[in-house]
């Protein structure tokens, strides 16, 4: 694997180029990462003379079987931004191989393990099966409105009872557009069944209309229950 230098609106001196083959040692990548690719080098100036400071920005780009991993830094002159993006190549690769290592290091827990090392896990019983501690079991129930609540639940539960008369389509309408809402929940005259018109683009409106199916009802009574249980 070679070092590819270029210059970006810039000529990069020959002089340049062998310090960064002496900078950047391959052998000493190569053992951090096995699996390097190629690693690029590129160099370009700052012509703003306010930022003479950085004027010369190095970036060092390393392209392996694994994630990209690149550098950069700026500095007044090319050399000087050349060993700080050295450095921080340098710390990214440490990392990543920290990392990789760390990986293939941990051990496996057993189960008897786990708990002490997964907080809020679930344990085992001397039958084997499981079972959760007594405070955990212990949550606070309460009741907002109809439901009932383990815990904080819900933080806000509203639950409003109002007296309809059937009214038609066209009214319903009219009553939305009054109270400026974009719904009206009514029961509609001609059905007697619940119903919903909201507004959808513009002008146009929607309406979705409810009817009880006496078969969903039966299967989901508690008789029908208990005769398929029976």
């Amino acid at each position: 694997m070679d070092i590819v230098v270029k210059g970006r609106k810039t000529e990069v001196p020959e002089r340049f180029r062998k310090h960064v083959a002496e900078k950047l040692n391959l052998e000493k990548i190569q053992k951090l990462d096995g699996k390097v690719i190629s690693l690029d080098v590129e160099v370009s100036k700052e012509p703003n003379p306010r930022q003479a400071d950085r004027s010369d920005r190095v970036e060092i780009t390393l392209r392996s079987r694994g994630p990209v991993i690149r550098a950069e830094a700026a500095a007044s002159d090319p050399y000087a931004a050349l060993d700080l993006a050295a450095e921080k190549l340098d710390a990214r690769l440490r990392k990543q191989h920290d990392k990789r290592f760390s990986r293939r290091g941990a051990r496996r827990i057993s189960a008897a393990e786990v708990p002490d090392h997964v907080p809020g896990v679930a344990t085992l019983n001397g039958s084997g099966a499981g079972f959760v501690q007594e405070e955990r079991e212990a949550v606070p129930t309460k009741k907002i409105g109809s439901l009932e609540v383990q815990g904080d639940g819900p933080l806000v539960v509203r639950e409003k009872t109002h007296v309809a008369a059937p009214m038609t389509l066209d009214q319903a309408l009219y009553e939305m557009e009054l109270v400026g809402h974009d719904f009206y929940l009514f029961i509609d005259s001609e059905t007697k069944e619940p119903s919903v018109v909201y507004r959808r683009h513009a002008y146009d409106y929607g309406v979705i209309h409810l009817s009880t199916d006496t078969m969903v009802t039966e299967a989901n009574s508690p008789e029908a229950g208990g005769t398929l249980g029976g």
